[in-house]
């Protein structure tokens, strides 16, 4: 690799906001249409997978370095804010909640997992709000756990108690509706700016 300073370096954790925690591996150098470009290799634990992302990409994709203890434990603050008024609109508000994910702050997680659970409470969530929910709750679960230095099931079991301090409720995961399969929306994840590389060859394919 030239001598060129990155953003991230080597070891360093961060947070790909459709993806999850990763760790940067290795940065590399790789010849694309006669021209070369630098790229960060990053480890994915949660879907046990490798990427590489353009080191100049990195902006405009979210990629972030773990947030401190102190956001982290803003953010699990906001999960037990009382909860503003939704839209019933569940297509405006899964777009809404798609926005705040490629934005991908900690608070922004965290506003999503709020929105989303209470409104399970009121009525069923349509299977793409019920994946975008999931993601968005795996994601600050691994992130917390890495900024507070905590076993993810005992932040999974903090963030719960945020969300509901009276006691358990039915659970999002298996609220589905019949009006779920409507896919006018787009996509939760764009991995258009991403080369996957299967890691027991190293190879990577443009896109």
């Amino acid at each position: 690799m030239s001598d060129v300073q990155t953003k991230f370096q080597v070891n360093q954790k961060i947070v790909y906001p459709s993806q999850g925690v990763g760790k940067i591996t290795d940065i590399c150098e790789k010849k694309f249409k006669e021209k070369t470009f630098l790229y960060y290799v990053i480890y994915l634990e949660v879907s046990d997978m490798v990427i590489m992302v353009p080191t100049d990409k990195v902006d405009e994709l979210g990629i972030r370095p773990i947030v401190s203890y102190e956001e982290a434990q803003e953010a699990l603050n906001k999960i037990g804010d009382e909860m503003e008024p939704i839209t019933s609109d569940w297509k405006a508000r899964y777009q809404q909640n798609l926005d705040l994910l490629k934005k991908g702050s900690v608070s922004d997680i965290a506003a999503i997992v709020r929105c989303l659970y209470h409104r399970s409470k009121v009525k069923e969530l349509p299977i793409m709000e019920r994946k975008l929910y999931d993601s968005a709750k795996k994601l600050l679960e691994d992130e917390i756990s890495f900024a507070l230095d905590k076993p993810v099931k005992e932040v999974e079991a903090i963030i719960h108690e945020k969300l509901e301090p009276l006691g358990p409720v039915r659970d999002p995961k298996h609220n589905i509706s019949n009006d779920d399969f409507d896919d006018d929306v787009d996509e939760v994840f764009d991995e258009d700016e991403e080369v996957i590389m299967d890691e027991d060859d190293g190879d990577g394919d443009e896109e």
